[in-house]
């Protein structure tokens, strides 16, 4: 018996639909990563991007478990002496790009080389509910109904 590996251009991919309002962000992260990569499908092949387009929407509206709204700091250097700036979650939930918070999360749970970069280009984030992908007619994933730890109400 041989071990399947599977071609580019045998991977069929589908457009999943994921509703991001109330739901925790690092058990959301973790499942579109999965997604994404296409772990789910019996013809995974490591080296393949095998995984579904993924959109998700109402992404200023993810929930995050303990103190991590005002706690947790993203730190960079602009480059000149003293020049370390911060923000924490709360403050870019709540900026111009609430979607990106998103976005980092599952672009750090991914691999780190040219396939990363490719399945993030399948990863499509807004922050309201709207999205210009009806066309493709996602199927929706319920990951809040998923399990009850998935969503917080408050």
């Amino acid at each position: 018996m041989k071990t399947y590996s599977a071609k580019p251009a045998e991977v069929e991919k589908k457009w999943i639909l994921v509703d991001a309002d109330g739901v925790v962000l690092g058990r959301l992260a973790s499942l579109v990563a999965l997604r994404l990569r296409g772990k789910h499908k019996p013809i995974f092949t490591p080296h393949v991007d095998c995984g579904d387009n993924v959109v998700i929407i109402n992404a200023e509206k993810v929930k995050l478990t303990g103190r991590k709204v005002a706690n947790k700091r993203f730190y960079w250097h602009t480059g000149h002496p003293g020049g370390i700036k911060d923000r924490t979650m709360g403050q870019i939930l709540s900026g111009k790009h609430p979607e990106r918070v998103i976005e980092k999360a599952i672009e750090r749970m991914l691999t780190r080389n040219n396939l990363g970069r490719q399945l993030m280009k399948n990863l499509r984030v807004y922050p309201g509910s709207a999205h210009p992908h009806e066309a493709q007619q996602p199927q929706v994933l319920d990951i809040a109904a998923m399990n009850p730890k998935n969503k917080r109400s408050a």
